[in-house]
């Protein structure tokens, strides 16, 4: 089995206080990055701060989740480039399939794109869909469009 080149622990704890220190929301839903293989990412929250009257998942908490899952995953792969630069989501539709009833799991691959313009001062779009299971079932389908430009210096 080859080593990876990066050390995914280091990044995913890097990842989460980011998260935490920079959008709060996602410390009071307790959400965690579980894994990052440079390719798939996958991220969790427990169901309990994030329940609805029917004592499943608020859809302002999946919405999140999902958002913040894709957010990540262009995060990590920057990180990876060694590139510097600000992501915000541009646009995005969920599918609500099924009520999220135990604590969910959202998953994005990277589709590969070029980060290289980042590089040179431009930014980029990336488009990922995120899925999130429950128990081994669909419940909701994003698709995002992330945007990226590099920091001002000034």
């Amino acid at each position: 089995m080859q080593k990876l080149a990066f050390d995914e622990d280091s990044l995913l704890k890097q990842l989460q206080s980011t998260w935490y220190q920079t959008i709060p929301v996602s410390q009071f839903m307790q959400i965690a990055p579980l894994s990052f293989s440079g390719q798939s990412f996958s991220v969790t929250a427990p169901l309990t701060p994030n329940v609805n009257l029917h004592q499943t998942m608020f859809a302002g908490s999946i919405y999140t989740l999902m958002t913040l899952t894709g957010w990540g995953m262009v995060w990590l792969q920057q990180q990876l480039a060694k590139v510097d630069a600000d992501i915000v989501l541009a646009d995005a539709n969920v599918r609500y399939i099924a009520p999220i009833t135990a604590d969910p799991v959202a998953k994005t691959e990277w589709i590969d794109t070029d980060l290289s313009a980042l590089q040179r001062g431009k930014r980029i779009r990336v488009n990922l869909s995120i899925e999130l299971w429950c128990a081994d079932k669909l419940c909701a389908v994003f698709d995002g469009r992330f945007v990226s430009r590099p920091k001002s210096s000034d």
